[in-house]
């Protein structure tokens, strides 16, 4: 089985995990040794990032 192409770009990621608070892990283990729970921590805050930047164009038009 293959493994699929990230969507979120490496330095969103790092900024997400800087905001989430457990970047330290990242860096001394690599994304595989983050928590379950802190990986989808990090999708929901990417998904509500680009809700609001969707809101945000959508009003300004």
């Amino acid at each position: 089985m293959s493994r699929r192409r990230g969507v979120m770009s490496e330095q969103l990621k790092v900024e997400l995990a800087k905001e989430l608070g457990f970047y330290e892990t990242v860096e001394k283990e690599g994304w595989g040794g983050i928590r379950a729970r802190d990986a989808g921590n990090m999708v929901k805050r990417a998904i509500e990032i680009a809700e609001n930047q969707l809101a945000s164009e959508r009003n300004s038009k």
